[in-house]
């Protein structure tokens, strides 16, 4: 899988992709990860990316021209499964699309700024809004740092146990139940006693029906 990340901020990537699971899946040869500066497309002798909103208004957009050529040239060279545009008013971003995301060869992730990106790239280019969730961020940068891992992680070999993945919450639209690892009793806290049992049909019971009734508890609304 490739990943291209279009930013005017690339600097705030360095650390998301440089360590743990996307770094060794990097290593590996599983993903590659490339960030883009929108500014070295800029035809401004200052490298200006962004202008006023026409009819007026506070904040400043995202101009069509850098972000254009930027995905262009991309385009020139591979052809790319999805442009996602990182954006508050997206689709919100569930498992089921990270799952589906995982499944693709070239990716494209356009970062937002300021007020955001001037709309006619995204009527003509964006094939995928998404947004991680309702609130707004000084920028896409860490939403896509956010997209980027919750889809790497998923590609086989990225983890060293790969049944882990399948596991987590929201694959089952559970969320996960409680773990427990050694010691056994610590100051008078004790694991279930199911959990060292050696009865895997009924650990795996008593796993779905706390995993059960944690989500009717805190997400009702995952059971539909």
């Amino acid at each position: 899988m490739r990943i291209d990340i279009l930013t005017i901020l690339p600097r705030l990537l360095d650390g998301p992709f440089a360590d743990s699971i996307l770094q060794r899946a990097q290593d590996n040869g599983l993903c590659e990860i490339v960030i883009h500066n929108i500014r070295d497309y800029s035809i401004h002798k200052q490298k200006q990316v962004d202008d006023y909103q026409f009819g007026g208004g506070a904040g400043m957009v995202m101009m069509v021209q850098p972000i254009a050529d930027a995905i262009d040239k991309l385009k020139s060279e591979r052809e790319y499964d999805e442009i996602i545009y990182l954006t508050p008013d997206g689709e919100r971003l569930n498992q089921g699309i990270c799952n589906s995301f995982s499944l693709k060869k070239n990716i494209i992730m356009l970062c937002g700024h300021y007020k955001g990106v001037d709309q006619r790239i995204r009527d003509h280019y964006i094939t995928r809004e998404i947004s991680i969730g309702d609130y707004v961020l000084s920028g896409g940068e860490l939403a896509a740092a956010v997209l980027v891992d919750s889809i790497v992680r998923l590609i086989p070999g990225a983890m060293n146990d790969e049944t882990s993945a399948l596991t987590d919450s929201f694959q089952d639209n559970l969320l996960a139940p409680p773990i427990y690892t050694r010691p056994a009793d610590y100051n008078g806290w004790k694991v279930p006693e199911i959990l060292t049992s050696g009865n895997t049909p009924k650990v795996e019971e008593w796993r779905f029906e706390q995993a059960l009734e944690k989500t009717k508890t805190r997400r009702p609304d995952l059971l539909g």
